[in-house]
């Protein structure tokens, strides 16, 4: 098939793009950042650097025969850049619309949506350690200021979409998705990657404070990439236009992961909460009762397992900058 990956440079987007390249699709990606700074890429591909909030690009892209889009792409980060940057997020919404006018016109076969547990009721995440979220808990709309708002909007729209034209939609709600190959500093990064790369700084430093933003006592689920995308491909492959959550159910507290982080990395150190810091939300899990119930899928992977591979990939990526630095001094 000939695919569409709207946001192919970025983290997510890099790990589809692989996914659907090992079956031997056609695969047309793009991305705004220019090609040195996606995450991943395929020289066989159709790469594309290019803005899609401006309509005459996406109509530059869909001059290539296209049967299937997957829209990855939004402007996006951690707690500390969706926070600070609401106005951009918002922004995306032209993405998805644009996508979605051209895939309209030009007859696509399915559309599938990346949206965000950012959707949810703000109310219900006010306590630690609270219930799952199911999927029909993002009403009434409270959503996260800024990113979450667009977030829903754009998955409204979408299903009018198919109530409207119907186009063929795909709504996936993603809970706090990290693994490999993904943001570990620079302002967008998550949590589990920001702390790992604080973990294996203070360790090479022979430092023993590791901020933390908040208490660490907020909770949250964080679902392994691989995950991610096999549980997107079942929701993509399946026959039903529901919203669902591809997320984990492994609830913790950030203080809970951080002792995860300490026992790989072998190393102990004290911690010092920035309670000034964006925190987000109280309390956000994933309730996967629908997902399981109507596609049988569930995530495999511990968050134990998929923190023992990022913390390597980061610390490796960290060490070969140190000896790059190491190296240009001579």
């Amino acid at each position: 098939m000939n695919i569409l990956i709207a946001g192919a440079g970025g983290f997510i987007g890099g790990h589809l793009m692989k996914r659907l390249k090992s079956q031997d699709h056609n695969l047309i990606c793009a991305d705004i950042k220019p090609l040195e700074y996606w995450f991943q890429i395929d020289e066989d591909n159709k790469n594309f650097s290019i803005d899609l909030k401006d309509y005459e690009n996406c109509k530059t892209i869909f001059k290539s025969k296209i049967d299937f889009v997957f829209n990855m792409a939004c402007n996006m980060g951690g707690m500390g850049f969706i926070e600070n940057n609401k106005a951009e997020c918002m922004l995306s919404v032209l993405i998805n619309t644009n996508l979605l006018r051209a895939s309209n016109e030009h007859k696509i076969k399915k559309y599938l949506f990346s949206s965000s547990a950012c959707v949810y009721n703000a109310d219900k995440q006010k306590e630690t350690f609270i219930e799952g979220l199911k999927e029909d808990d993002a009403y009434p709309a409270m959503p996260e200021d800024g990113y979450g708002w667009e977030k829903l909007f754009s998955e409204r729209m979408c299903r009018h979409f198919y109530e409207d034209f119907n186009l063929d939609v795909r709504i996936v709600r993603y809970h706090n998705v990290f693994g490999p190959i993904g943001t570990f500093d620079g302002g967008r990064e998550k949590a589990p990657a920001a702390l790992c790369r604080k973990v294996i700084n203070a360790k090479i430093n022979n430092e023993k404070i590791v901020e933390v933003w908040g208490d660490g006592e907020q909770t949250r689920t964080f679902l392994y990439i691989d995950d991610c995308i096999e549980g997107t491909m079942n929701v993509f492959n399946g026959n039903y236009r529901d919203v669902f959550n591809i997320g984990s159910d492994e609830q913790v507290s950030i203080n809970q992961m951080l002792d995860m982080i300490e026992n790989i990395s072998k190393y102990k150190f004290d911690r010092k909460y920035l309670l000034d810091k964006p925190k987000g939300v109280r309390g956000r899990s994933s309730n996967n009762y629908f997902i399981k119930k109507k596609l049988n899928w569930s995530p495999s992977i511990k968050l134990q397992d998929g923190l023992i591979k990022t913390y390597k990939w980061i610390e490796n990526q960290i060490q070969q900058k140190s000896n790059i630095k190491k190296f240009s001094r001579f």
